[in-house]
């Protein structure tokens, strides 16, 4: 893991060696073991090291023997000693252990088309000083972020936006159109960042910036059998091949010259990760996991249970709401856009726990829930189709209470609340946004605080139409469960749990964060697998149940899904109410940045200090708000 920064086009406002240098420095904590840059004639090249493989000989900008392709890289290739000796049969020779010269073999030998032989999580830029052309990719679903602007002629990109902040040029300024995402789907949605004029190069694509322009373009799609064709039926089978890909990628990713941690949240996939990783590791396992002094998110118990039955080195630390204040203005600067949960900020400390244990690498169990559908909306959008072909029985909308056990108040809710609610009726069913509208739409309610001035800016825009238009032509082919998975892997999974609650951070903190389940041979596989495989009557993750059933303890397996959750709105009065909550949330404040309505807000912070805010619209609108307010706060010239 790394960051990197460049540009390709002539410098002439700045000594391009100097720039260079200030943008990398912006990203300083992604890589504090070494820094190298290099000025090349049409381009130049940063780098900061987080030294995982090839520690001696890694050293970067990496150039090939003859200079002609020059190469900054952040992440890993996990296959890079298989492709080593590939190369090596075909004659290839190599100077160094690590994989960021297998990139540079790779492309000498297959050109751009060397995207597809990799098997990683990657973000990198290689000059060919031959073709005079700058070829930046990324990885297949989104793990390593890349983002670039284009101005007066020079392309420039990093691995975090800070540094693109670094250009003269470059000015911060909050898109609407991205708050307008950000209040309906979690996140701004790539290429579109929080900043005007600043992009996010999207999963599997690559871009190519020559003296023809730039082109973007797509190299890999997760794909699915339209729904009348053959998939895989066959459980024994398939478990049997998914324990073997489970655990290739598990080994795969414990490959590196220091040692790997795994982390723990005390559910199915982190756990069987673990269980996984134990009898492959190099010594000791060591294991990390959050906890909550409040009882309602605290998983403490399972978390223990794993590592105990594992017997890995365990590692914890627990969370109090005051603690989220605190450390809440540094999560947003590492996020770099506006939050509407407070669940990424525990994630920090957690990656803080690492770093602190000496630690830069370990196993996470994100992705299981997107490859296996494991998520509450994938069974909500089933029973949701149950209902609508009854939409005046009474009976069926019970099931909602069955799908959100720890929602207390949703188990008070009448038949005729839970059907409104959940949107159930039939005249929707062809709208390929029907899995995530009820999601969309709860979200989305937390736009009522909007100032007028802000709504008239976004004007007639629909998140839900440029959703839409995104989508593969296949994708009304596809059987209703993958398209909701195709939805969560797109969409939400690079652009919310990879970046705000994974990649930024872990890298705050120097830590590199490795997912097996997102081996793209793995999602490739789950593709092909029958719905039932995946969800089972409202049994999640079916087939990966059957493959955990012998490895994690029982309790760990049985016990009923409590996604990931931290306090929120509450986490903000009391104690945690700071200096810089009562100044942001002010109503001068709040009339002053202009994106919000002050009367509105300011009746949201009163009911937040007294009674308390109890609905998910207000808690998502007074988390929404306040981060909005420190962003602005952070990177631009307001409250200045």
């Amino acid at each position: 893991m790394c960051g990197l920064a460049g540009y390709v086009g002539r410098i002439t406002d700045q000594a391009p060696d100097v720039l260079l240098r200030q943008m990398t420095d912006m990203i300083a904590h992604r890589g504090p073991d070494e820094e190298g840059a290099v000025v090349l004639q049409g381009a130049g090249l940063g780098h900061k090291r987080l030294s995982i493989v090839g520690i001696s000989d890694g050293q970067q900008p990496m150039h090939s023997h003859d200079r002609q392709h020059s190469l900054v890289f952040n992440g890993q290739i996990f296959n890079h000693a298989e492709l080593r000796r590939d190369l090596e049969a075909q004659g290839a020779r190599f100077r160094t252990h690590s994989d960021t010269e297998v990139i540079l073999q790779l492309y000498a030998r297959y050109g751009t088309d060397c995207l597809r032989h990799m098997n990683g999580d990657f973000a990198f830029a290689l000059w060919d000083a031959q073709q005079q052309r700058m070829f930046i990719a990324r990885d297949r679903l989104g793990v390593r972020p890349l983002f670039y602007t284009h101005v007066d002629d020079v392309l420039y990109f990093a691995s975090e936006i800070k540094a693109l902040l670094r250009v003269p040029a470059v000015q911060a300024e909050l898109d609407p159109l991205a708050l307008d995402q950000i209040f309906t789907l979690w996140a701004p949605v790539a290429p579109r960042t929080a900043f005007r004029n600043i992009s996010e190069l999207e999963p599997a694509h690559m871009m190519i910036c020559d003296a023809n322009g730039i082109r973007i373009s797509r190299y890999w799609e997760l794909d699915y059998p339209d729904r009348h064709d053959a998939m895989i039926t066959n459980a024994d089978a398939a478990a049997e091949e998914l324990e073997a890909l489970l655990q290739d990628a598990t080994g795969l990713r414990l490959q590196a010259d220091v040692p790997v941690g795994t982390y723990l949240s005390g559910g199915l996939d982190s756990s069987l990760i673990a269980a996984f990783a134990q009898p492959l590791a190099k010594g000791a396992l060591h294991s990390f996991s959050v906890g909550f002094a409040d009882a309602d998110y605290d998983e403490s118990r399972y978390q223990q249970m794993v590592a105990q039955a594992l017997h890995t080195q365990h590692h914890s630390i627990s969370i109090a709401d005051d603690d989220i204040a605190t450390i809440f203005p540094d999560v947003i600067a590492a996020a770099e856009a506006p939050l509407v949960r407070t669940a990424p900020a525990p994630l920090y400390r957690l990656a803080q726990l690492v770093r602190d244990s000496g630690m830069k690498a370990v196993l996470t169990g994100e992705g299981a829930d997107e490859v296996f559908a494991g998520y509450d909306i994938f069974r909500e959008a089933k029973v949701r189709r149950f209902c609508a072909r009854q939409p005046q029985s009474q009976i069926r909308p019970q099931l909602f209470r069955r799908l959100y056990p720890y929602l207390p108040g949703l188990q008070a809710q009448t038949p005729e609340t839970l059907a409104a609610f959940f949107g159930v009726h039939g005249n929707d069913l062809a709208d390929p946004l029907y899995s995530h509208r009820p999601r969309m739409k709860a979200t989305g309610a937390a736009k009522l605080f909007f100032s007028a001035d802000l709504k008239r800016e976004i004007g007639d825009y629909d998140v839900g139409e440029e959703l839409a238009a995104k989508l593969p032509e296949r994708f009304g082919h596809w059987h209703e469960l993958h398209q909701a998975q195709y939805l969560e892997c797109r969409f939400l999974l690079p652009s919310y749990i990879l970046s705000s609650q994974g990649d930024r951070m872990a890298m705050a903190h120097g830590v590199e964060t490795r997912f097996p389940f997102l081996d793209y041979r793995l999602s490739e596989f789950a593709a092909k697998l029958h719905p039932s495989l995946k969800l089972h009557g409202l049994t999640e993750k079916y087939l990966l149940r059957r493959v955990a059933k012998t490895r994690i303890p029982a309790e760990v397996l049985q016990r009923q899904k409590q996604p990931y959750r931290a306090p929120d709105s509450q986490s903000f009065t009391g104690k945690g109410e700071k200096d810089y909550v009562r100044e942001l949330m002010g109503e001068s404040r709040i009339q002053e940045s202009g994106y919000f309505n002050a009367k509105a807000v300011s009746k949201l912070y009163e009911k937040n200090k007294g009674q308390g805010l109890s609905g998910f619209r207000d808690n998502t609108a007074y988390i929404g708000i306040l981060s909005t307010q420190l962003w602005l706060q952070k990177f631009t010239n307001f409250f200045k």
